[in-house]
């Protein structure tokens, strides 16, 4: 029989036993991180015939896309934001320009939980219209340009009266961080106080950790990034300890882990905005949309819009007969946002008529509170949503299987999603007071809403449905 405490132990002890030497560690990925991101600029083209294994560039899309990406992304599940703190070549630029920069409080708009939705979707919408996937400068474009805002928040702010290096763009920032940490919660590892104190706040930009979590009154996953800073495996009451856990436990209970509203808008959002990063590619009604955007801004005399956008705002690649203008910037982007913003409307009703069937059944809390806690069974679809929409090229690879195995192996992972977020709003029912019997009604709207998006994503990898 499996002793978790005693492998949490074990974790423990090799982690702090090799703490002061996970610098290294970070400087390796740092450089690595550069190779990766500015050699293909400096080495040849692909062309047909050239494969990861005899061309750089197209190795380096692999690493970035075909693995980090979806890997890093599945990776919370079984370490939780380990990548963060043991590994991101961007945290660590970020903290070590912490330490020697202008140390500035940080400002109430960084601190916003608006900010990481902002920065999520404004990576995201620039990666499609630059082509991060498949061009190399649209990489370095992206990631470079990342990596330079890390360093520049962490040189700004850190707190003058902080003894240590902060990560203010790992906490308020980063849009990968976002991802990492809301799903975070339905990870098997978990740092908890030895000593938890009570009625203080949960966030302090003084202390050891470098997300500003204040360890004695920590109760969620999302921002530790794993350190290790705060683990003292010899002092039985001081810092944090690991802990192995159920998968999902942390959302099954999520009412006594600081639910957030703007998590539940992040999986409403983060699944509508990969679903229209896939599907302009493919639907024709994007095409009818581009059109109709298109008239409509040359009836208002607005011929430069039809002019090629700048390099670093679209994909421009002439010689591959790929140059967008204005208008494809512009209508690219409002796609995916209108994509972000229907799903979000949706998940929204549906999550409503949850809450308020659940009400009708006698569960407990208000409507607000129901609401917020059944939002969060969308977690494993949001998920499963990016690693198959922005991650794509984890798949391909599949085909040694035979030719359909790429798609099957979408079709698994998305069920996998899909169901565990149906148990995941059976468990949330059964938290707010309902027995089997009651929780049948108000789990129907939230197995519609994941219906729905499985819809959309058939769509998105085997064409348009077609009902004869």
């Amino acid at each position: 029989m499996i002793n978790a405490t005693r492998i949490a132990g074990a974790i423990e002890v090799f982690f702090v036993r090799f703490r002061p030497y996970l610098g290294y560690l970070h400087i390796v990925f740092f450089l690595y991180f550069m190779v990766l991101l500015f050699l293909p600029l400096a080495t040849d083209a692909a062309v047909l015939g050239d494969t990861p294994l005899s061309n750089f560039a197209l190795f380096s899309n692999y690493v970035m896309w075909g693995l980090w990406f979806p890997l890093v992304l599945l990776s919370v599940l079984f370490t939780g934001r380990s990548w963060c703190g043991l590994m991101c070549p961007m945290g660590a630029a970020s903290e070590w320009a912490s330490k020697s920069g202008l140390k500035k409080s940080i400002p109430w708009w960084l601190r916003s939980e608006w900010t990481p939705h902002v920065s999520f979707l404004i990576i995201t919408v620039l990666g499609q219209t630059i082509g991060v996937r498949e061009h190399r400068e649209g990489m370095a474009i992206v990631f470079g340009g990342t990596l330079a805002c890390a360093i520049l928040f962490g040189f700004l702010y850190g707190n003058a009266e902080a003894h240590h290096g902060k990560r203010a763009w790992c906490r308020h920032t980063c849009p990968i961080g976002l991802l990492l940490g809301l799903f975070s919660r339905m990870g098997i590892v978990q740092f908890t106080p030895k000593r938890k104190v009570i009625n203080i706040a949960r966030y302090t930009e003084r202390g050891v950790c470098p997300t500003m979590i204040n360890i004695n009154r920590k109760d969620e996953s999302r921002h530790c990034i794993e350190c290790f800073k705060c683990v003292y495996p010899g002092k039985p009451t001081a810092g944090l300890k690991v802990e192995l856990r159920k998968p999902g436990i942390e959302i099954e209970t999520i009412r006594e882990h600081n639910p957030n509203i703007m998590e539940v808008m992040f999986f409403f959002i983060g699944i509508g905005t990969a679903l229209g990063g896939f599907l302009w590619l493919f639907l024709e009604q994007y095409q009818a949309f581009r059109q109709i955007i298109g008239e409509w801004a040359l009836n208002q005399g607005w011929l430069w819009i039809g002019n090629p956008a700048p390099g670093w705002l679209v994909s421009a690649h002439p010689e591959l007969g790929e140059t967008f203008n204005w208008l494809d910037f512009f209508c690219i982007s409002a796609y995916m946002i209108l994509w972000a913003f229907g799903t979000c409307v949706v998940l929204s009703l549906t999550t409503l008529a949850s809450a308020f069937l659940a009400g009708e059944a006698k569960a407990g809390g208000t409507l607000y509170s129901r609401f917020l806690e059944l939002g969060y069974q969308y977690a494993p679809v949001c998920l499963v949503s990016l690693v198959i929409g922005l991650g794509a090229k984890l798949f391909p690879p599949f085909d040694v299987f035979g030719p359909q195995a790429p798609d099957i192996a979408k079709e698994v992972l998305f069920s996998l999603g899909f169901v565990w977020s149906v148990w995941l709003g059976w468990r949330l029912l059964a938290g707010q007071g309902l027995p089997p019997a009651e929780r049948v009604l108000p789990l129907i709207p939230g197995v519609l809403g994941s219906v729905l998006a499985g819809i959309s994503w058939w769509v998105a990898i085997f064409g348009p449905i077609v009902i004869e």
